[in-house]
């Protein structure tokens, strides 16, 4: 069974990211619409990665339209936006599904490693988000609306 390093994805500029690059490192793998009313957390991400990545933390936004057609941007346009209005340095993704048949594998892999609310496999709502360990392990699943703030205490004592 293929693990989290097994993974490829595309940035918004098109550049293919394997997930390998990030052994050894703790990620957050978060799946973001600049529209959603839970937009406002990639401000308390931004600050969330300001304040780890020397450490080792590295967040990764997959762009997701799926949910009330929340992320009307093009690919391109995505990063710029999250920077300027949000001041996100972190990496983003194109656009992906992570529902259906058509997800993106990492998601599909990432929803069998921790399944959701009553055991579900299915993302609720954008703003979902998986906390890897540096061994590549899915360690946790946060709902929506949890916001970072509340997951950097977890995120610390991985270090």
């Amino acid at each position: 069974m293929p693990g989290f390093y097994d993974f490829e994805a595309k940035l918004t500029n098109g550049e293919l990211m394997p997930m390998s690059l990030y052994k050894g490192r703790v990620v957050l793998v978060v799946n973001v619409a600049t529209k959603c009313k839970l937009a406002p957390q990639l401000s308390a991400l931004a600050s969330l990665h300001n304040q780890f990545a020397d450490k080792g933390l590295c967040i990764l936004g997959f762009p997701c339209n799926q949910f009330a057609e929340q992320e009307p941007l093009a690919n391109s346009q995505i990063q710029l936006h999250c920077s300027e209005h949000y001041g996100v340095r972190f990496p983003m993704f194109e656009k992906v599904l992570v529902n259906g048949p058509d997800a993106h594998p990492l998601y599909q892999f990432l929803k069998k490693e921790r399944r959701g609310f009553l055991f579900s496999e299915s993302i609720k709502w954008n703003f979902t988000k998986f906390l890897v360990n540096q061994q590549g392990e899915v360690v946790a699943r946060y709902a929506p609306t949890t916001k970072p703030e509340k997951i950097a205490s977890h995120i610390k004592s991985l270090f």
